[in-house]
C-alpha cells in the first residue's frame, strides 16, 4: 500500500507529535519540524507510509540524541498493559470460547499507538471491542489455518500491545500445544513499535520465539527481512500481522496465509479496506 498525499501530513503531524508528547522547548520544536518539513519532497510516491516515515523518525533521534524517542512511554504502555492482565486473563477463562476472546483483546491492544491520529482509552476499548463484531471477519479462516499449522509466525506492533499478543500466543498454545511461534520484532527503536531490546527477561519467551526482523521500519518490509527472519516467514504455515503498519507493507501480498488484525485508525487505511476508522479487521489477505 503506498503513501497517498494525506499521509504526508499525517507524517508530518507525527513529528508535531513527538515535540508535544516530549515536551521540547520552542526553539528545539521548531529545529524538528523544520527538518522534517525539508524531508517532505523527498517522499516518494511508490513507497509504503512507513518506509517514507522512518528517515524522519531517525533525524528526530539524531537530533533529539536519544536512540528510542519514545523509549519512557514504552515503558508506561507496557506497565498499563500489564495491570489489565489479570481483567484480561478471567475474560479468556471464563469465555465459552477463548480463541474468540483472546483475539479480541489482542485487537484491542493495537490502539496503542503513538503515531496515530486518533486516540483511544485502553480499558475502554478492550470492552468496546469484545461487544463489537469485526467489519472483516474472517476469525474461522485464522482458527483452520492455525489449526493445521506446525509453525506460526506472529509480526508483532506497538509496545504494550505485545502484553495482549502474549496472552493471545499463551491461548493459541494451550489450544494447539505442538505448534511453534516465531514473534517478529523490529531491529531497532522506531515510534512506540516493539522491539527485541524491549523484552529482555519478558514472558513472551516462555511461548514464543523471539525474532530479530532485521527491519527498522514502522511495518515489516519483506524486502527488509534479515535472512533468518525471511527464511521462517516464508516457510511458516500461518502468519498473523498486527497492526497498520504491517498491513500496509504487506498489502500487496496475496500468496501467503496471511491474516491481518487491527483496528483502524487512519482515513487512508479505512478506505483500502472500505471500511471506517474505529472499524476491527481480521483479514485473511488471500481474500
Amino acid at each position: 500500500m503506498n503513501i497517498e498525499p494525506e499521509c504526508i501530513s499525517c507524517i508530518f503531524n507525527q513529528a508535531f507529535r513527538v515535540t508535544q508528547t516530549l515536551g521540547l522547548d520552542h526553539q528545539k520544536s521548531k529545529e524538528i519540524l523544520d527538518a522534517s518539513a525539508k524531508m517532505l519532497p523527498t517522499f516518494s510516491l511508490s513507497q509504503t507510509p512507513p518506509q517514507n516515515a522512518t528517515p524522519m523518525y531517525e533525524m528526530m533521534a539524531e537530533k533529539l540524541h536519544r536512540d528510542d524517542i519514545y523509549a519512557k512511554e514504552k515503558k508506561e504502555a507496557i506497565s498499563h498493559a500489564k495491570s489489565l492482565l489479570p481483567y484480561c486473563q478471567k475474560l479468556i477463562d471464563e469465555s465459552d470460547d477463548p480463541f474468540f476472546t483472546a483475539t479480541k483483546i489482542a485487537v484491542a491492544g493495537n490502539v496503542i499507538d503513538l503515531a496515530s491520529e486518533f486516540m483511544y482509552d485502553l480499558e475502554e476499548e478492550i470492552a468496546k471491542v469484545l461487544q463489537s463484531d469485526f467489519a472483516i471477519d474472517d476469525l474461522q479462516d485464522l482458527y483452520e489455518c492455525v489449526k493445521k499449522s506446525k509453525t506460526v509466525v506472529y509480526l508483532a506492533d506497538n509496545a504494550g500491545e505485545n502484553v495482549f499478543d502474549t496472552l493471545f500466543i499463551k491461548t493459541l498454545k494451550s489450544l494447539f500445544p505442538a505448534i511453534k511461534i516465531y514473534y517478529f520484532v523490529r531491529s531497532k527503536p522506531i515510534i512506540n513499535d516493539i522491539c527485541f531490546d524491549d523484552l529482555k527477561d519478558d514472558p513472551i519467551h516462555r511461548m514464543a520465539k523471539v525474532i530479530n526482523s532485521g527491519v527498522v521500519t514502522p511495518g515489516i518490509v519483506f524486502d527488509a527481512l534479515s535472512p533468518e527472519a525471511k527464511k521462517l516467514f516464508l516457510s511458516a504455515d500461518c502468519i498473523i500481522s498486527k497492526g497498520m503498519g504491517n498491513y500496509e507493507c504487506l498489502s500487496e501480498y496475496k500468496e501467503f496465509s496471511l491474516y491481518y488484525l487491527l483496528k483502524v485508525k487512519c482515513h487512508v487505511v479505512a478506505r483500502a479496506l472500505g471500511l471506517k476508522p474505529g472499524d476491527i479487521v481480521c483479514k485473511n489477505a488471500q481474500k
